[in-house]
């Protein structure tokens, strides 16, 4: 996870959403032994590797983010998805001006002007087996050693994640119908 911010954040601030896919490193570079030198020695001893997804469909924004999401699904040898984006947060006591908003653009006009707001770029990182971490990075403090993380730092995106690894309707259907319900539609509520 750690790893995957101070890519993202190579790149600067202003980045789209980027979704990465952890697979096992030794299943990886058993499949693509070339990449083993890209890897070093460092990364290579580490249990899971990121795979860079690109960017979510449209530059996802916070309106349409679980339902983009909810239309991913993670083949068998992924062990986890990591997701960064970037966000404005506001202190709990400007939220309460921000109900007033009668649309999302003049909600974003609202918290991007207040003065009490802070941009952040969080990485939610989850593992199919339910493990789930967090990493937020202040843009006010800008270093490295000023990440934040944390297991429960990000419970919200970490939740939305956790979703992509849910069986869905399709796969229910190959299997003989077990599901009698669209997880689809349980994705998205």
């Amino acid at each position: 996870m750690i790893e995957i911010e101070k890519h993202v954040s190579g790149a600067g601030w202003d980045q789209p959403a980027q979704l990465f896919a952890l697979v096992p490193t030794e299943d990886l570079l058993r499949a693509e032994p070339q990449l083993a030198a890209e890897l070093g020695a460092e990364d290579a001893s580490q249990p899971l590797t990121p795979v860079a997804q690109g960017e979510l469909p449209g530059g996802v924004d916070d309106e349409h983010l679980a339902d983009a999401l909810a239309q991913i699904e993670w083949p068998d040898g992924v062990s986890g998805c990591a997701l960064a984006v970037e966000r404005i947060v506001l202190p709990a006591a400007a939220e309460a001006g921000l109900s007033e908003a009668e649309s999302d653009a003049e909600l974003a006009r609202m918290a991007g002007s207040d003065p009490r707001r802070h941009e952040v770029r969080m990485v939610a990182a989850v593992l199919r087996e339910g493990d789930r971490f967090g990493a937020v990075r202040l843009r006010t403090h800008d270093e490295d050693s000023a990440v934040l993380t944390g297991s429960d730092l990000v419970p919200t995106l970490c939740q939305v994640l956790s979703l992509t690894f849910e069986p869905s309707a399709a796969a229910a259907s190959a299997n003989g119908g077990v599901e009698a319900e669209s997880d689809d539609e349980e994705k998205r509520s």
